[in-house]
């Protein structure tokens, strides 16, 4: 439960708008992306790792689309490779998701009537079909930009000072939202407030730049920039659409356990890495059932655990009862229903551990709601299939 997400202490300034990137800040488009080039690059016999995920993110398709003909050394020229996958992503936009959050900020700056612009470096056309399949996106923009509309392409701040332009809002009045580095850069250089929600792991070290570093946007708190603060906050908790996790327990007690003295279970992630990519890491609680022992409250993390130097997200939930015997092997059923906090560092072993037991708190009293005890009767839990 040890993270390496650094955060900023925000800066209380009053923003009068707010412009949002879509590609990685609003949008899952990442696993469209390794999806479509996994595809594509068998053609020229080449294989996919990845390897190029931080130097795209953030620049033009036609920057993009170098980067990638350069590494992998392909036999044909950028705009040739851009006119071949073109269309392979347009058949893969219905179905990029929404990141946490997204939804739930979009519709609250609406109800409050915060003017809100959509500034991407991908063509507007593109932008627009890509939004056309998440219900009230279009109407809640008042301004749409795309990389083809301005000259220069973001780190430039041309494309935010078009939308201050057109929302009729002083640069220095506008919050920034974005995921990349080059998206940072050209917001704060066109003289607004910019807060980053890095879209690659372990990458939020770099964003000096931004005026705040946030894990995920269910971290975003509104009020910090003079906006109208979410409302939807209980006993310090945040429900979530639940999501459901059935593993084998590869560790009883984790690895945690001898050196937190914290009872956390290792799950083996095997057929969960896209749904962990879809949630950040973070802390949540919810539901858990062993099929010999019944069902308990949980609190768990998701995360790298630099501890223990992951290169994968792991799952450590921690059944909260008291438990004589280990249970290695078992099948844990996991129904997550909210969420506390992100990932954080600490300055000793003991204060996480301190954390780790108000997390508990926060829990136990948490699930004894009605919102989240109704949970409890999921039908998964009792061994039911999806």
């Amino acid at each position: 439960m040890i993270s390496a997400i650094s955060m900023a202490t925000p800066l209380k300034k009053l923003a009068s708008g707010v412009i949002l990137d879509l590609d990685g800040t609003l949008l899952n488009t990442d696993g469209i992306v390794s999806e479509v080039l996994k595809v594509f690059l068998v053609k020229y016999g080449k294989q996919w790792d990845g390897r190029e995920g931080n130097r795209i993110v953030g620049k033009t398709p036609l920057e993009a689309a170098a980067a990638i003909v350069e590494d992998y050394k392909l036999p044909c020229p950028t705009e040739e490779f851009i006119a071949e996958i073109t269309p392979m992503f347009s058949d893969q936009w219905r179905k990029i998701k929404a990141l946490p959050g997204a939804n739930r900020l979009i519709k609250h700056l609406r109800v409050h009537n915060v003017p809100m612009a959509l500034a991407s470096n991908s063509p507007k056309a593109n932008v627009e079909s890509k939004i056309s399949y998440h219900e009230g996106w279009k109407e809640s923009f008042s301004v749409i930009i795309g990389g083809d509309e301005v000259k220069s392409g973001k780190p430039s701040p041309e494309i935010f000072l078009e939308a201050a332009r057109k929302l009729n809002i002083k640069p220095s009045s506008c919050l920034v939202i974005e995921d990349s580095l080059p998206g940072v850069m050209g917001g704060k250089a066109a003289g607004m407030e910019v807060v980053a929600v890095p879209s690659i792991p372990k990458q939020s070290h770099l964003y000096t730049a931004a005026d705040e570093v946030i894990n995920s946007l269910l971290d975003l708190h509104l009020e910090n920039w003079g906006l109208p603060a979410f409302d939807d906050w209980i006993e310090g908790t945040l429900a979530v659409e639940p999501w459901h996790i059935g593993s084998p327990v590869i560790k009883g007690f984790g690895r945690g356990s001898k050196v937190l003295g914290i009872p956390t279970a290792n799950l083996s992630i095997e057929g969960y890495s896209e749904v962990l990519s879809q949630h950040p890491s973070g802390v949540y609680f919810g539901w858990a059932a062993l099929p010999t022992r019944g069902v308990f409250k949980m609190v768990m993390s998701i995360g790298w655990n630099p501890y223990f130097n992951n290169k994968e997200k792991t799952i450590e939930p921690w059944l909260l009862h008291d438990f004589d015997e280990d249970f290695y092997g078992e099948e844990l059923r996991l129904v997550i229903v909210g969420y506390i906090r992100p990932e954080a560092n600490f300055p000793s072993v003991e204060s996480l551990i301190a954390k780790i037991h108000e997390d508990r708190k926060v829990a136990e009293r948490a699930l004894d709601l009605p919102l989240y005890s109704k949970f409890v009767d999921d039908p998964y839990l009792k061994g039911s299939a999806l």
